[in-house]
């Protein structure tokens, strides 16, 4: 997908997320009732307006590779392609692999759009470990196991397009 039409809107600033932006970041990933654990505002990048913070999301780093998680953007500003742009901007980013988990179809259409591609748990990379750095997978495995046994509707997806490793 072509995102070179996508523009900031007027008075929004796309920056790297700082110390001071922790709790903003908290408080819009808690809004959006994602998975409130692994939130490290180093891995951040953050749209605001008017010293706002109204939208983010990171790229997590693993052992191999990378997931890009905790996109959210404000309820108020949805619908303005502020979540495309900062989707495109993770993946110019992204250094390695590129891979995500996100629940149900309309997330799935969402993510498609940008080259990712739906694989099963079994198709994960089973990197080896670096030091300091969990695999993915390990990450993976707890949406794994809610979505067997409690059928949370769970669809990982890795990025098929050109990444700049």
């Amino acid at each position: 997908m072509n995102q070179s039409n996508l523009s900031l809107p007027s008075g929004c600033v796309l920056r790297k997320a700082t110390s001071a932006d922790q709790w903003s970041i908290r408080l819009l990933v808690f809004s959006a009732k994602l998975d409130p654990t692994q939130l490290n505002w180093q891995q951040f990048w953050v749209i605001e307006y008017n010293e706002n913070l109204i939208a983010c999301g990171q790229l997590r780093n693993f052992s191999g590779a990378q997931e890009l998680g905790s996109l959210v953007v404000a309820s108020a500003w949805r619908g303005r392609g502020l979540g495309s742009l900062l989707t495109q901007h993770l993946i110019n980013t992204a250094t390695q692999s590129l891979y995500l988990e996100c629940l149900g179809q309309r997330l799935v259409q969402f993510y498609s759009r940008f080259d990712f591609v739906p694989i099963s748990f079994e198709d994960l990379p089973q990197f080896p470990k670096t030091i300091g750095l969990s695999t993915l997978k390990e990450k993976f495995r707890f949406s794994q196991l809610a979505k067997r046994l409690l059928k949370v509707p769970v669809v990982f997806m890795e990025y098929q397009g050109q990444t700049n490793s």
